[in-house]
């Protein structure tokens, strides 16, 4: 498949990559993963702490956790007796920091 006038960004992500790009875009676009996900960003945090900020079972925090461990969106930190939960890594951040300023600009006229 040729297109012309690739973006710089079209060029470097494969056809082998879109699947996978979805599944992490459909990963954060359940509210209560995205929530967890929020909790996270900056500093570990432990599954009883997120399951009391969200007002969420620590059983429902827990599964959500998994899979998000499994997409590699989240890493575990064992201290002790206790695991925290922290953004995987920067590209994590960036992202969700990213979209979080997009959605906050101020909807202007769109120039069609």
């Amino acid at each position: 498949m040729t297109i012309k006038n690739q973006s710089p960004t079209h060029s470097l992500i494969s056809e082998e990559l879109v699947p996978q790009l979805a599944d992490l875009f459909s990963m954060m676009g359940d509210t209560s993963r995205l929530r967890i996900i929020l909790c996270c960003l900056h500093e570990p945090i432990s599954v009883s702490h997120i399951a009391e900020q969200l007002d969420l079972s620590q059983s429902l925090v827990s599964h959500h956790l998994r899979l998000l461990k499994a997409a590699r969106m989240v890493r575990a930190e064992r201290r002790g007796k206790q695991v925290f939960y922290v953004a995987a890594d920067q590209h994590v951040q960036c992202v969700i920091e990213d979209m979080a300023a997009h959605v906050s600009e101020p909807h202007g006229v769109e120039d069609d």
